[in-house]
């Protein structure tokens, strides 16, 4: 059974992006093909990346769904050639219930599921597999409504014999919320953590960073997305998903240093 408490730290964790898509809105395209993308893997962990998240489908405003087939046609050569090259611990990036399941036969570790909703097929994946479980809010709340949600899927789990040491939360940063919704979420972590389960903030490059920053250009807003990892990381969080992991890692490192300093 994968257990979160296996891989984490005493600093947050590095999630680097590799999506094997042509639409991402911040590199799609660039590694749709199994060797581009499984080479920008490697590179990522060369960079200190803890956690690969592969992602065959574009989760970006307006995107155009592909099917479970083509999810699992991207997917198939990327994580078995990751796999016989790395024992990194590998992430996909799925709503579908039956890529879940092909993905973790290929060799992954985690479902990162972005549906926001309770899937009884995916939660029947994961308990029988042994599966990680990122389960995130998806669509707008305030810091009220993603801690009750939280409070109910941890829940839906226990009831259903998942462990608690297989799931991790996401806040759903950029998933249907509005620009004070994402503020608000990213600076007040601290009031809906749940206790004893690892909290994952995925804002990288997304449209919250570069309206707070000024910044147009997605791949160029590398010290917005600083700012936003160092307050998530002071109010608790675990795992920090990101693109530019080379760069971003000095700040998520510099964080974990000074929140390890504050007087109790």
């Amino acid at each position: 059974m994968f257990s979160f408490n296996s891989i984490i730290k005493n600093r947050p964790l590095l999630m680097g992006i590799v999506n094997v898509t042509p639409d991402s809105f911040s590199d799609g395209g660039k590694y749709f093909d199994t060797d581009s993308a499984v080479r920008h893997a490697l590179m990522l962990i060369d960079d200190g990346a803890d956690i690969i998240d592969i992602g065959a489908q574009s989760t970006r405003p307006g995107y155009s769904e592909v099917s479970p087939d083509e999810e699992k046609t991207r997917l198939s050569g990327v994580i078995k050639a990751l796999r016989a090259k790395t024992d990194i611990t590998i992430s996909v990036d799925t709503y579908f219930p039956e890529v879940a399941e092909f993905a973790l036969k290929c060799g992954a570790d985690i479902i990162n599921d972005v549906s926001g909703s309770w899937n009884t097929d995916m939660a029947e994946i994961v308990r029988n597999g042994g599966a990680g479980w990122i389960i995130m809010h998806n669509g707008a709340g305030s810091v009220d409504e993603v801690k009750a949600f939280f409070e109910d899927m941890a829940q839906k789990c226990d009831e259903f014999g998942i462990k608690k040491e297989q799931l991790c939360f996401d806040m759903g940063i950029g998933f249907g919320k509005s620009y004070e919704e994402n503020l608000e979420l990213i600076a007040n972590i601290d009031l809906y953590k749940k206790a004893d389960y690892p909290l994952l903030l995925g804002v990288s490059r997304k449209r919250v960073i570069g309206k707070g920053s000024g910044q147009e250009k997605p791949d160029e807003r590398v010290y917005g997305n600083i700012a936003a990892d160092t307050a998530a990381i002071f109010g608790g969080a675990d795992i920090i998903r990101l693109h530019d992991v080379k760069n971003e890692k000095q700040g998520i490192l510099m964080a974990s240093e000074l929140k390890s300093k504050r007087r109790k």
